[in-house]
């Protein structure tokens, strides 16, 4: 079973939604993001106030077969409801992959129809699912066949807009056992080019009674709040917003519960974060690997300091270019001490 409540008439504050036996703390999630959202990643943002977080995408036949490191992709730690997001084309694997996440501790299972990427749809995974609902459909009944924990789906509105059918593969995920549901507002062919139409995300909560999640440049409390109120939908997914500032779902989440916006964090505070989250993946992924992977995050925390560009443009080059832990710490600390000398 499902429940779940709207918005509150007249307000943008929500109330909690349960998936199966998990009620989530709030009803602002973190999306899941290839190359971004990593077990450091999600375990801050879920400190942070995040109601759910959900792992990188997972190939279903990786997964199985324990190739390309999928299994490291799929770990949890103490966030939980633990969910796996599974991505494939073929009924088997993802079957089979669905069966392997719930042994890998999973509490929910997301399904992957959402993905843009050319490398992705090239393969017929991902977005490329809404060209062919009936297959789609197959992949959801195998997926929800071959589990005991409730399964959730992510999508985008269509192909293109020649072929919105997302409403009408919200109403077939439904009635095949999908529990909640996750829009993202563009199209494929739009991959993330223009905004986000909130408003078409209308029409697939009216189609359907499970929980609806409306995702796409929700980036602070006052777009949250706007997309909730042009799409009728019962939580927000924060995927890009989130970058470099994993605390943006937990913001969204206290501006939705008050009415009142918290802002960011101090600046001190922001560095403690970002100390935070590049000592964590240094330690997940080892000093070598984790400071090369940690360098898109190190610079997104610059630009998000409110620091001038020419500054941020010096420290990033300094920074994202060292081949030294110890040295790239420092100068993270020193970067936000010189930020909380200049906001004094």
């Amino acid at each position: 079973m499902v429940s779940c409540t709207n918005a509150e008439p007249g307000t943008a504050r929500m109330r909690p939604i349960q998936i199966g036996p998990h009620a989530l703390p709030n009803a602002v999630m973190l999306a899941p993001m290839s190359g971004v959202t990593d077990l450091a990643f999600r375990r801050l943002a879920h400190r942070l106030g995040a109601g759910l977080v959900v792992t990188e995408m997972v190939a279903s036949e990786h997964l199985v077969t324990e190739k390309h490191n999928a299994r490291r992709k799929a770990r949890s730690a103490d966030c939980r409801p633990f969910v796996i997001q599974l991505a494939g084309c073929e009924a088997r694997w993802m079957g089979e992959g669905a069966r392997v996440a719930q042994g890998l501790g999973a509490d929910i299972v997301d399904i992957n129809m959402g993905c843009p990427a050319r490398e992705v749809t090239g393969k017929l995974s991902g977005s490329a699912l809404m060209r062919d609902l009936d297959h789609a459909v197959s992949l959801i009944e195998a997926v929800v066949g071959a589990v005991t924990v409730p399964v959730t789906l992510k999508m985008r509105l269509g192909w293109d807009h020649a072929s919105m059918n997302a409403p009408e593969l919200a109403r077939r995920a439904e009635a095949s056992g999908v529990q909640m549901l996750t829009v993202h507002a563009r199209t494929r062919c739009q991959f993330f080019k223009g905004a986000a139409d909130w408003g078409r995300v209308r029409n697939v909560k009216q189609a359907v009674r499970m929980p609806v999640v409306v995702n796409g440049d929700i980036v602070d409390p006052a777009a949250a709040r706007a997309a909730l109120a042009a799409s009728g939908a019962d939580a927000v997914m924060v995927g890009r917003g989130a970058y470099g500032a994993p605390w943006m779902p937990g913001r969204i989440a206290a501006s939705l519960a008050t009415g009142n916006d918290p802002g960011p964090p101090t600046v001190a505070a922001q560095g403690a974060i970002a100390a935070e989250h590049v000592a964590a993946m240094l330690e997940q992924d080892g000093a070598m690997h984790g400071l090369r992977t940690a360098r898109k995050h190190i610079g997104w925390y610059l630009a998000t300091s409110g620091r001038p560009a020419e500054i941020i443009k010096a420290w990033r080059r300094r920074l994202c270019t060292s081949e030294s832990a110890g040295d790239v710490l420092a100068g993270l600390a020193t970067f936000y001490a010189e930020a909380r000398e200049a906001a004094a």
